[in-house]
């Protein structure tokens, strides 16, 4: 099993606006204006539903390849809302291809065994903790 990701998240001045930094890969957060965000990118669960749709898409993905199945492409759109039993996520998904019944039921079963599928189907412990980290401005 590979190592787990380790993504760094940093607010500055900018109300709302997150740095997010993967190493190589760096991309933002942002909340919408009606919430005092300047909208400049996806807000916080937009990304979550983002992990979720882009997993399916490439496990489908790599699973028909590998089958060598007629898979042209694939389009997943995700919604979330809170009940009082918790969060529901809707996900929805269109396969193009001449994918057979058979072929489309299977590709259903693959995609709810994507790695995130499996991450927000299960049981999710966040544990949290101060760093002796100094930020701008600070003495440490």
């Amino acid at each position: 099993m590979s190592a787990a990701p380790t993504v760094t998240a940093t607010i500055g001045d900018a109300d709302y606006q997150v740095r997010l930094d993967y190493g190589t890969h760096t991309w933002l957060a942002d909340e919408p204006e009606s919430l005092g965000g300047s909208n400049a990118a996806p807000e916080p669960a937009s990304l979550l539903l983002s992990s979720l749709g882009a997993c399916t898409n490439i496990t489908l993905r790599m699973y028909a390849k590998r089958k060598a199945w007629p898979l042209e492409a694939v389009r997943v759109e995700l919604s979330m809302k809170s009940t009082a039993d918790g969060t529901v996520i809707d996900r929805r998904i269109a396969l193009d291809g001449a994918l057979d019944q058979e072929q489309r039921e299977r590709l259903l079963q693959i995609a709810n065994a994507c790695p995130m599928h499996k991450v927000l189907s299960s049981a999710i412990h966040i544990e949290s903790g101060l760093t002796s980290s100094c930020l701008k401005g600070q003495r440490c």
